[in-house]
């Protein structure tokens, strides 16, 4: 089938799942900003999700979208330095003339960061929530307690740190990523480009300071207050 087999098609599924990623996130950002003016709506949303099965069906779309997205990427990288050296990606027809963005030609250093990010993401409030609930385990704070995990996740400034240099990351990588599936979609010309280019900035930037204002309203202790000091937890 020409959409594995083919250079091109392996860049449309590449564009797909990269736009379904976009759009969980975008997901996510909103209920994370919830976070920042009730915990306990947070928690009836996380409740709501929890261990039940459409989450886990959904759960386990989403990590069939990352995975497929992730090898695509390591092979089409693969493919473009064998036919082209060091230049990673066609982007030939970009704005600036000949003038590569700095996120393309690093994108697989890039997808490693964020990679790691997710790992730790996932060790954090994934294996913790949805995962304790399913085997049944109990950590320190309930599985459900999603606005408490978050509170002790970002308590550690060695975690706030590490998820500011992940959402640098994902901003490089979408911002570059966002244009590059429309112009594999052929919905670009000399003009659609930039303004694609100006769409997709926009909206990772403000994609992720979504995300970055729940990070640092946390760290700083500006968000509201669940925890009443009964678990011992270092978010107490």
């Amino acid at each position: 089938m020409w959409l594995f087999n083919s250079s091109i098609g392996r860049k449309v599924v590449m564009s797909v799942t990269g736009l379904a990623l976009i759009l969980f996130l975008t997901f996510h950002c909103c209920m994370n900003i919830v976070a920042l003016f009730s915990g306990e709506a947070y928690n009836m949303i996380c409740e709501l999700l929890g261990a039940n099965w459409y989450a886990v069906v959904a759960t386990l779309g989403l990590a069939a979208l990352a995975v497929i997205h992730i090898v695509y990427a390591f092979i089409l990288t693969a493919q473009n330095r064998t036919a082209r050296g060091d230049n990673r990606y066609d982007v030939a027809t970009t704005v600036n003339a000949g003038k590569v963005e700095w996120s393309s030609k690093n994108m697989l250093v890039l997808g490693i960061i964020i990679l790691v990010g997710m790992l730790i993401h996932l060790w954090n409030f994934w294996y913790n929530m949805m995962f304790a609930e399913i085997i049944g385990a109990m950590p320190c704070l309930s599985p459900t307690d999603g606005f408490g995990w978050i509170q002790a996740t970002f308590s550690n400034w060695l975690f706030v740190a590490l998820y500011i240099i992940w959402l640098a990351a994902i901003w490089f990588h979408l911002s570059h990523g966002f244009w590059s599936a429309m112009q594999t979609f052929g919905w670009s010309g000399k003009i659609w480009l930039k303004r694609w280019m100006c769409i997709g900035n926009i909206y990772v930037t403000l994609l992720m300071l979504g995300f970055l204002v729940v990070v640092l309203a946390f760290a700083f202790g500006c968000a509201p207050s669940l925890c009443d000091g009964s678990c011992g937890h270092s978010c107490c």
